[in-house]
């Protein structure tokens, strides 16, 4: 410094002590200076108070010389204590040098700076709010420094500085929250805890509505939540937690639709705590603010449905998940299935409604609306988001978001099983909801879902089937138009799919008895049905593992949720053109074996044992048709009919085929069917030999078949049970009219002969089949009994 230099109205021995190295007499200088700048203010002269001021930051603060700059910070906060309230009028010129200092290189500097901010602050109290970002930006930047002293020093600064924020009504939140949004995103442990605390204090102030500003720093809190260090993740935890009381007390004031991408990339995080902090938050905002959350219900559901299949290690984030995803599947009403049909044609694709996403994020709720947070367990026809006002606020579904979701995550091989399970049930839910929406989807979403008739999960499949059964039987699938074209192409042949109509309820009732003699009650049919047949026995071809060890649940569920008569008459027609006999002859098979034996079945059973009605026997002439690829599942569909004679004729005809190891072990389980309860009413026939004696007939030529196995045992005994054996002793003649209890003049018969044709044309197919496969050297897998 030049010491000839003029300094005045300082004396030159107070700007040789505040040159000095030491703190004593810098500190002796400071008094002195105080006591000057108390004489200018008496005196009301301001110009000399800004000229010392000015010498004391240009000379000695902002100085090339480090012991020049700590007298100027100690001369600085010496004239803000002589100024007392007057300071305000000088605080720019006060706190720009020392702030200036925060940046020094010298640790012992920054300390310095850091006391005498400390002292202006003091002195000015509420005057520096004015200039309160300026000051939280140099404090921000000494929360993190190195220096312990320093670090202690910016703390009481920082306590300071936050009492009088505290204390004082006039604080710009406005300007304060853009340095807080970029402060928030800082890596330092330190800088992030003075954050926390800074967010914490001004929540807690009842004056600032901190809430307002929560979408510009709830990602940088979430942030900082997955901190190293648990005392600054305790604080963020704290802080949050803050907020959501706040939300839950005044959820009207709240920007819902601001915040939820933020909580949807959070719910996604690998950290525990800030995945399970997100998702808490996500099941309050989609329980408080209903249907408002429903435009981001894609990106909820990419976060919510993995979470499904955690273990136990993460089982809250998982009970909250789930949570979540009940709540927003609620919100989901048959309103979002209305379309603009007035307005533009049903065809035109860009009505969908994914087109608004963006206009709900900008709508605020007013504060005269009302959330109703209801958790009714029914999915209730009313929107979730009541606004109090009479015009209903429009919320737009973006199905197409929804299933491409649902659609990745069935494609997904790695989900658990849970996760599917969710799946399904969305699909489900939606097909119920919003089935002519979700029809437009249906081609799209039909083969995943018949892939998914291979999982390994039982309870996935039932899920899957409801869904499929859904689409097959939903009215909107025949309204739509949509697998309409398919249909003719799709059969085949002359024979039609019989589809008996809904029962009405003018029609049950009147007569409970008539009413059992007709088709049951079934849900209409469309143009998907058949298409399902079509290829659900396409993937039991393609994948024989999966007819062996799922054939039989599958269908037996589908005869549950559908009609069993539609099932059986469709697939029965499809497979009569089945060019891979061996298949038909196994898928055959497996239908008889649930046609006989399952309990759900047996409303179907009673309708073929008695044949009594047109559609009965329609149903049976189909059945037989594709029967015939199995001799032995004929005559036993002829034993279920109670077609005795026919039952006799076709096994007369067995001397003609190819008899195998397991041709006979089909008769084995054939005989093994008539002692089950199922045939009760047959054995029960045999009493009655002068009506019956094709039935008898049948069953020794069942027994002539049999080698001499248990089987044979079996049958044989049984046979030895009809009374009056001479009896057997009947000629086709006059009293073969009494061998079918279904023949009657009142109702047409069925031609056995034209049937019989046709089981000898098949069975000749199957012959020529297996003779060309054998020509080929293919393993026939069979061996042939000589």
């Amino acid at each position: 410094m030049n010491p000839e230099k003029d300094f005045s109205p300082l004396t030159p021995s107070i700007v040789r002590a505040l040159n000095d190295k030491l703190y004593e007499k810098r500190k002796v200088a400071a008094l002195e200076i105080e006591k000057l700048v108390r004489e200018f203010v008496a005196q009301n002269s301001t110009a000399q108070i800004k000229h010392v001021i000015q010498i004391l930051s240009q000379e000695f603060a902002l100085s090339q010389h480090p012991h020049s700059r700590k007298g100027g910070l100690i001369g600085l906060a010496a004239c803000s204590i002589a100024l007392g309230k007057d300071s305000g009028l000088y605080l720019k010129e006060l706190i720009e040098p020392v702030l200036t200092c925060f940046n020094d290189a010298d640790s012992r500097l920054r300390y310095y700076a850091c006391e005498a901010l400390y002292n202006i602050v003091k002195v000015a109290r509420g005057s520096v709010l004015p200039h309160f970002k300026v000051l939280f930006d140099g404090l921000s930047k000494l929360a993190a420094d190195p220096d312990p002293n320093v670090k202690s020093g910016s703390e009481l600064l920082d306590r300071l500085l936050k009492d009088i924020v505290t204390e004082s009504n006039n604080f710009d939140l406005v300007s304060f929250i853009p340095l807080l949004r970029e402060r928030i995103y800082s890596n330092n442990q330190y800088a992030r805890q003075f954050i926390i605390s800074w967010i914490l204090v001004l929540e807690s102030v009842p004056d600032i509505n901190l809430l307002d500003y929560l979408p510009e720093i709830l990602d940088g809190l979430f942030q900082i939540l997955g901190d190293n260090s648990k005392e600054i993740r305790k604080m963020c935890e704290v802080a949050l937690g803050e907020f959501l009381k706040e939300i839950k007390k005044n959820p009207s004031s709240v920007k819902f639709a601001e915040m939820a991408n933020i909580l949807v990339i959070h719910c996604q995080a690998s950290d525990d705590l800030i995945q399970l902090t997100a998702m808490c938050w996500m099941r309050e905002f989609i329980q408080l603010a209903g249907r408002v959350m429903l435009p981001y219900s894609s990106g909820i559901l990419t976060a919510v449905l993995p979470c499904l299949s955690y273990d136990d290690r993460k089982k809250s984030i998982k009970e909250v998940a789930n949570v979540c995803n009940q709540s927003l599947m609620k919100l989901v009403i048959p309103e979002d299935d209305e379309v603009d049909e007035t307005k533009q044609p049903t065809t035109a694709p860009q009505i969908m409604e994914g087109d608004q996403d963006e206009s709900l994020s900008k709508q605020e709720v007013t504060s005269g609306g009302c959330l109703d947070a209801s958790g009714d367990s029914n999915f209730s026809n009313t929107s979730v988001f009541i606004p109090a006002s009479t015009e209903r606020i429009q919320v737009t579904l973006n199905l197409d978001g929804i299933v491409q979701v649902l659609d990745c995550h069935l494609h997904d091989s790695t989900i658990g099983m849970m996760t599917r399970i969710a799946v399904l049930k969305w699909l489900y839910h939606l097909y119920i909801k919003t089935p002519r929406k979700m029809f437009r989807h249906t081609d799209s979403l039909f083969p995943i879902l018949l892939k998914t008739l291979s999982d390994e999960s039982d309870e996935v499949i039932l899920k899957d089937l409801e869904v499929l059964a859904e689409i097959a039987s939903s009215p909107a699938g025949q309204t739509e138009g949509q697998g309409a074209p398919d249909g003719p192409s799709l059969r085949p042949g002359q024979l039609e799919l019989h589809i008996p109509a809904p029962t009405k309820p003018s029609q049950v009732g009147s007569s409970g008895t008539k009413g059992m003699e007709c088709s049951p009650s079934t849900p209409t049919m469309n143009s998907y049905f058949y298409k399902f047949m079509i290829n659900l026995l396409k993937r039991f071809s393609s994948e024989r593992k999966l007819l062996e060890l799922r054939g039989a649940f599958i269908i037996r569920q589908l005869c549950l949720l559908l009609n069993a008569e539609n099932i059986f008459h469709s697939m029965a027609d499809i497979l009569l053109r089945e060019e891979d006999l061996k298949f038909a002859s196994t898928m055959v098979h497996t239908l008889n074996t649930i046609l006989l034996t399952s309990s759900e079945l047996f409303q179907l059973r009673n309708q073929l044992k008695d044949l009594k009605t047109a559609e009965s026997r329609n149903l049976f002439c189909c059945l037989y048709r594709s029967w015939c690829h199995n001799p032995v599942t004929t005559v036993s569909l002829c034993f279920l009919t109670q077609n005795y004679k026919h039952a006799y004729d076709l096994i007369q005809k067995f001397g003609d085929l190819e008899v195998t190891v397991d041709f006979l072990i089909e008769v084995d389980k054939l005989v093994q069917l008539i002692e089950c309860p199922i045939f009760t009413y047959l054995r029960l026939q045999l009493l009655d030999v002068k009506n019956n004696p094709y039935l008898i007939k049948a069953l020794y030529g069942l027994l002539m078949l049999l080698p001499q196995s248990n089987a044979f045992q079996l049958l044989s005994h049984r046979l030895q049970c009809v009374p009056n054996p001479e009896l057997l002793q009947t000629a086709d003649g006059p009293k073969a009219s009494l061998t079918s209890k279904k023949t009657s003049v009142t109702t047409p018969a069925i031609d056995y002969a034209e049937l019989l044709q046709h089981f000898e044309k098949v069975q000749s197919k199957h012959l020529q089949v297996r003779h060309q496969r054998a020509n080929r050297g293919e393993n026939l897998d069979r061996r042939t009994v000589f």
